[in-house]
């Protein structure tokens, strides 16, 4: 596997992985009706840092990694992840979460902060624990799971240093 930064002729792949991790609708609040551009410029929209995961000449994950906030919280980053459901567990979504956290310090984060980490999404919270995060919040009922009905979200931090 190979993890090289993304460029527009990832773009195909990139909504290939985003509709089969979003459409299931356990993990991620984007709306089922998000379009191909939206979901691509999601990952390489202006201002973002994007990188893929690469096995066999074939995308099987991605990474995107910006400012969680502007100006004076800007200091710690935010990060989004997806792996084709297809190439889970056999070490992308470990290796991506590494090299993210690697590019995060190259640009000089102090920090890295997620947002909405769902719940019972247990893989995603497992390996983000494995890799030094902390649950610092938790949102009641904040994510509608396709099947499940409401369910927590968590607010996931570590220090980059």
């Amino acid at each position: 596997m190979i993890i090289r930064r993304a460029t527009a002729a990832d773009a195909a792949a990139i909504w290939k992985i985003f509709q089969a991790v979003v459409a299931p609708g356990d993990t991620y609040s984007f709306p089922a009706d998000t379009t191909e551009r939206d979901a691509v410029a999601y990952f390489l929209g202006p201002g973002i840092t994007c990188f893929v995961a690469e096995e066999d000449g074939h995308v099987i994950g991605m990474y995107k990694l910006i400012p969680n906030r502007i100006g004076r919280g800007s200091h710690v980053s935010n990060a989004s992840f997806m792996v084709d459901p297809a190439a889970q567990g056999k070490g992308a979504g470990r290796a991506l979460g590494e090299h993210c956290l690697d590019e995060a310090r190259r640009q000089g984060y102090e920090a890295m902060q997620f947002n909405f980490v769902v719940s019972t999404n247990t893989a995603g919270v497992n390996l983000w624990k494995k890799l030094g995060f902390e649950i610092v919040g938790t949102l009641p009922k904040a994510f509608r799971h396709a099947t499940l009905g409401d369910v927590d979200a968590y607010v996931m931090h570590r220090f980059l240093r």
